[in-house]
């Protein structure tokens, strides 16, 4: 029996042949869509989309400004730069964390253990492994090939110095901030402006340089400073701080030089001291402070130069002006006598009164002002030359980190014992300055009257080479009358040279110099209330020059061990030896 053969309608075979051409056109048609849809139409969403998984971006450090200073007629660098480098590690990249932990070691030491978990880190593509390694150490790193792994430079700062200058200088921490000294006060200016680099990366997350996605913003460096200092007045002053420091057992010493006409800091230190190459051996932070600006204090009497210059700038008394001393007065129900021993009661003049220290001689100034009495009149007179001539209980505005503004008693007439309050500030004591602001207030009183804003900073250089030269700033003008500053001038080298004719021979100067100045030793308030009987703070103030003074010196000298008074044994020979150096050196110009 033949096989039985189906026939095919045509007709059936071009429907189907047609549905199967229209599904395909259909579905050729959707991916086409599809395609438009994502290529076209949603373009920049899948892009950007894309780019977040590639798409890094970088931080270009900024190069730190160099910081200089005057070396004689030169400038040399005494904060440099120096090229390192710091590990890090993409925890995404890694997955035999072993082998990387075993890697690193052999390269920067340590044990394997101390970077496993760095290495399986979540949540972060950027996990730093070790800081400051050399450029040998980083090639060695890049030879490994091991992605995620790399290094990245950065810089530290160098000390061609080592610690001189350091409390005035600060440092930078390991997140290149500046802290404490200059490098705080101006991070900003230091530091520059970072670059950045947003890069298309591989699978392994190194940039592709080719690419035209990436962008790139280049860092500006930042400024170089050259400071008013001088090194050869720094490290003189840094090694006579140190002799008297130790010699006198104190627990702190500090001293500034400062040129009265146009406030430029010459040379400022304190003793004891850190190098700022191992700030990580410090035990004791408060070594990072400059003292000179931060540690405000009760200065004793050098505050009575000031007073005898506020009243004599009233016109209450005249350099020649007499008075009957009643050797104590009584204010508030409490008697003020003269520590140092003065003759008892007699008549004294304003020179015997700075020359022989007298609290009651400046206790009856402060009187004048009030027309012969502490009263309103006298507290608010008296207020308004600490507060408003010499800026006390203000910051200076020095560039340097941390400055402290000290303490100015209130006005209130009204206040319980506001009399006594005055009458002891008067003598130094209830009010609390720094020895800067002790150098700047009298800087005021013996340049003929202008407050100079006090400063470290002689010129900032740009990185394009331009400079700036920073001219002297005027915070005050009429701190005293030229006539009163010039009045001023042989009442304090009248101090000196009653200290001299005392056995003080290490105040003897030649004729052809101007040297004046006023001792202080000032009681220590203690926590409970009321003054310590065993310690007692030691300053000084006073000026050195020619014709006109040329540098005013202001010590502060906390707690010395000595016999006798604190300011005459342990302030005036720290004074003494920078005035001395001061016209050894050549930097005094004689009288004409």
């Amino acid at each position: 029996m033949a096989p039985k053969t189906e026939t095919v309608n045509p007709a059936h075979a071009v429907r189907r042949v047609r549905l199967w051409y229209s599904l395909v056109i259909v579905i050729i048609a959707v991916f086409g869509l599809r395609l438009f849809y994502i290529q076209v139409i949603r373009y920049d969403y899948y892009r950007d989309a894309a780019l977040s998984d590639q798409l890094k971006q970088y931080q270009i450090p900024a190069t730190r400004g160099i910081i200089k200073a005057h070396n004689g007629d030169t400038v040399v660098p005494i904060v440099l730069n120096q090229k390192l480098y710091t590990l890090f590690a993409n925890p995404a990249f890694i997955k035999d964390v072993d082998k990387y932990a075993d890697a690193v070691t052999k390269i920067i030491g340590g044990q394997p253990s101390d970077y496993t978990a760095q290495l399986k880190k979540k949540g972060t593509q950027y996990a730093v492994l070790g800081k400051k390694l050399t450029e040998e150490q980083s090639k060695a790193v890049a030879a490994l090939k091991l992605p995620g792994l790399g290094t990245e430079e950065q810089q530290y700062r160098t000390y061609p110095q080592q610690q001189l200058a350091s409390q005035l200088l600060g440092f930078v921490n390991n997140d290149g901030v500046g802290k404490y000294g200059i490098e705080q006060a101006l991070n900003k200016e230091l530091s520059g402006t970072p670059g950045e680099l947003k890069a298309i990366t591989d699978v392994h997350g190194v940039p592709l340089a080719a690419s035209k996605d990436n962008i790139q913003k280049a860092a500006q460096p930042g400024k170089n400073v050259v400071l008013t200092i001088d090194l050869a007045m720094q490290a003189q002053m840094e090694k006579a701080l140190q002799q008297r420091a130790q010699s006198t057992k104190s627990e702190l010493l500090s001293a500034v030089i400062m040129d009265p006409n146009t406030g430029a800091i010459k040379a400022m230190a304190n003793y004891p001291t850190y190098n700022p190459a191992k700030i990580n051996d410090v035990e004791d932070p408060s070594v990072f402070q400059n003292a000179v600006v931060t540690h405000a204090i009760e200065p004793g009497s050098i505050m009575k130069v000031l007073t005898t210059a506020a009243a004599l700038d009233q016109g209450v008394i005249k350099p020649n002006t007499s008075w009957y001393d009643p050797a104590q007065w009584t204010v508030n129900g409490y008697t003020i006598t003269n520590i140092e021993e003065d003759g008892g009661a007699r008549t004294q003049t304003v020179a015997s009164t700075l020359a022989l220290s007298l609290n009651t001689g400046v206790t009856w100034e402060l009187m004048q002002m009030g027309g012969g009495q502490i009263n309103a009149q006298a507290i608010a007179a008296w207020h308004s030359y600490m507060a408003d001539h010499y800026l006390f209980g203000k910051e200076t505005g020095v560039e340097q980190g941390y400055e402290g503004a000290g303490y100015v008693p209130g006005a209130n007439p009204k206040k319980p014992a506001i009399a006594l309050t005055y009458a002891n500030s008067s003598f130094g004591q209830g009010v609390t300055i720094t020895a800067m602001q002790a150098a700047a207030a009298l800087s005021g009183v013996v340049n003929g009257g202008t407050y100079y804003q006090p400063t470290l900073v002689d010129q900032t250089i740009n990185a394009d080479g331009t400079t700036t030269k920073q001219q002297p700033k005027v915070l005050k003008k009429g701190v005293v009358s030229a006539q009163t500053s010039q009045a001023m001038l042989p009442l304090m080298e009248q101090v000196v040279d009653h200290y001299r004719s005392t056995g003080f021979t290490f105040m003897k100067f030649g004729e052809e110099y101007m040297v004046g100045g006023k001792t202080g030793t000032a009681q220590i308030a203690q926590p409970g209330g009321g003054y310590s009987d065993n310690d007692f703070n030691g300053t000084y103030m006073g000026f050195v020059g020619g014709d006109q003074p040329q540098y005013v010196i202001a010590v502060f000298n906390n707690k010395p061990k000595v016999n006798g008074y604190a300011g005459s044994q342990a302030g005036q020979p720290v004074f003494a030896d920078l005035a001395h150096m001061l016209i050894n050196n050549g930097f005094v110009t004689p009288k004409n």
